[in-house]
């Protein structure tokens, strides 16, 4: 998966791990700080940039001059939830946190390497903190990396929790007018 950050300093320019590298292993000085046309303007050790993350973290930062941050992974629920390619459905109080404020991108065309791809998925995701890329997992954006990132752990709650509801029976939604209300 690969985290995003745009640079405080040079707006046009973002942070992104680099390929190959896990989560659990990245340091600061391991990070890469990228421009919209994928050239590399300062970088650690490893000198691999993640096409895939390019493809898709560039078009969301152009299109989103708002997010600061955005998250994705190929995590186990989010994984298995993007697989029905539908939206998440306003079952708990947590989910209602992204009702109407996620999207679900249709279009999964393998590892994401062109960045017209990329501009649909930003189009997609719209004004919304959430996108569930289907086939492929989940990707959330924040005002800050923390926020993002939250926003991401919480999605793949949403996923897993979702998916035990409907795998034990039938599912009550919470009605729109009380989903809508924040909680």
């Amino acid at each position: 998966g690969h985290i995003a950050v745009r640079d405080p300093e040079s707006p046009d320019h973002f942070w992104l791990n680099p390929a190959g590298v896990h989560f659990c292993h990245i340091r600061v000085c391991d990070l890469m700080l990228v421009d919209h046309h994928s050239e590399i303007v300062e970088h650690g050790e490893v000198k691999a940039l993640n096409r895939a993350a390019f493809a898709i973290h560039s078009r969301l930062h152009l299109a989103r001059p708002d997010v600061m941050a955005a998250a994705h992974s190929h995590s186990i629920y989010g994984n298995a939830f993007s697989e029905l390619g539908k939206l998440l459905d306003p079952l708990t109080q947590d989910s209602c946190a992204f009702y109407e404020d996620h999207a679900v991108f249709e279009n999964f065309s393998g590892v994401v390497l062109d960045t017209d791809e990329g501009d649909r998925i930003g189009q997609i995701l719209g004004h919304r903190a959430a996108v569930i890329l289907q086939n492929h997992g989940i990707l959330t954006v924040g005002g800050s990396v923390e926020t993002a990132v939250w926003r991401y752990i919480a999605l793949e709650n949403i996923c897993e929790t979702q998916l035990l509801a409907e795998a034990a029976g039938p599912t009550k939604k919470i009605p729109p007018e009380v989903a809508r209300h924040p909680h």
